[in-house]
């Protein structure tokens, strides 16, 4: 078992991980949610990770910029090599505690930003999206709430699917204040 998940074909060995095919992010909702959570899971486990994307997203790129940035991007020479100078390990990730999670962002050069996710439907809500999700399946305070995360960008919601953005980080480098 690699801890990955099983719905993005992939190899890996030792510390690196390789996408065996395109990762569709401008593909159906489902498609993209379930790559965006893998490149997640890989960084949550501080894999290194090579994958090309297939197409081009209707959504901004740079909520994506925490993830590894692929080897090749469609049409997006410029877009690329933004997300290579931009990509920065730990630089969006959140962490659990009883009744909270915390995530500190700083996707955004010169900035960070610790939010505390203390409210029910907001706490519930994310830890219910870190498993690519249909909207539809989401009751109301739950979809206010995804709405909510979309709009801070720590969930992407297109094609009518919605993702938690922010891995755990379970490998914290040496010295951990790194990050």
């Amino acid at each position: 078992m690699t801890g990955l998940p099983a719905e993005v074909p992939h190899r890996r060995t030792g510390h690196r991980v390789e996408a065996t095919e395109p990762l569709r992010l401008a593909g159906t909702g489902r498609e993209t949610a379930q790559a965006v959570r893998f490149l997640r899971e890989c960084e949550s486990l501080g894999l290194r990770v090579c994958w090309r994307a297939a197409g081009r997203p209707s959504y901004d790129l740079a909520v994506l910029r925490h993830l590894p940035p692929p080897e090749e991007l469609p049409g997006g020479r410029d877009e690329l090599e933004a997300w290579r100078a931009g990509y920065s390990y730990g630089a969006l990730h959140h962490r659990r505690g009883p009744g909270f999670v915390t995530v500190l962002d700083r996707r955004e050069p010169g900035t960070a930003a610790r939010l505390t996710l203390d409210h029910p439907d907001l706490r519930a809500a994310f830890l219910r999206l870190l498993e690519p999700t249909p909207l539809a399946a989401l009751d109301a305070p739950g979809r206010a709430a995804a709405d909510l995360l979309a709009a801070e960008r720590l969930v992407l919601a297109t094609g009518g699917w919605a993702v938690a953005l922010p891995p755990r980080i379970r490998r914290w480098p040496v010295p951990c204040t790194a990050i």
